[in-house]
């Protein structure tokens, strides 16, 4: 697990009308602050998954859940003195995998979706996002040791 990633088991109320599952509380250990909430999706294609990567922050914590779909999110530190530099890590959201993903500054993300629906994805990220001047830091999708395809076990 890298340093400072942490992934937040959620819990589904289920009962016969549907289900009610709270995503993240400004009462909760790991809140750290609300910018805005935004949605992402990533579309699959007949020839192979889309994959929206790499992006960091300098400020900015992301906090990810999935809506839709089923995705994989993509991680790897290159943080200078973080004791997980160099390290990667895959988290999967979907198929009754409830998390949040909490994503601190620093941190190369980026995800894809699974299967052949488009994955959507919610984001609380701590900061607004600023047109003029954006907190953020893009590398090819094909720039750290993380697996984009479905790995066969």
């Amino acid at each position: 697990m890298i340093d400072g990633v942490r992934v937040i088991r959620l819990t589904r109320h289920v009962d016969e009308r549907g289900f009610l599952m709270e995503i993240l509380r400004s009462d909760a250990p790991h809140f750290v602050g609300f910018g805005q909430a935004y949605i992402t999706t990533c579309e699959p294609q007949p020839d192979g998954p889309v994959v929206k990567a790499w992006h960091k922050h300098g400020k900015q914590t992301d906090h990810f859940c999935l809506l839709r779909g089923k995705a994989k999110i993509g991680l790897f530190d290159d943080r200078d003195g973080s004791p997980t530099r160099g390290e990667a890590q895959t988290v999967i959201l979907g198929g009754g995998n409830d998390l949040l993903v909490q994503i601190p500054p620093g941190i190369w993300h980026g995800f894809m979706p699974l299967g052949f629906e488009p994955a959507c994805i919610l984001n609380l990220p701590t900061e607004t996002y600023n047109h003029d001047d954006p907190d953020e830091e893009r590398a090819p999708w094909d720039a750290f040791p993380v697996q984009w395809e479905v790995e066969s076990r």
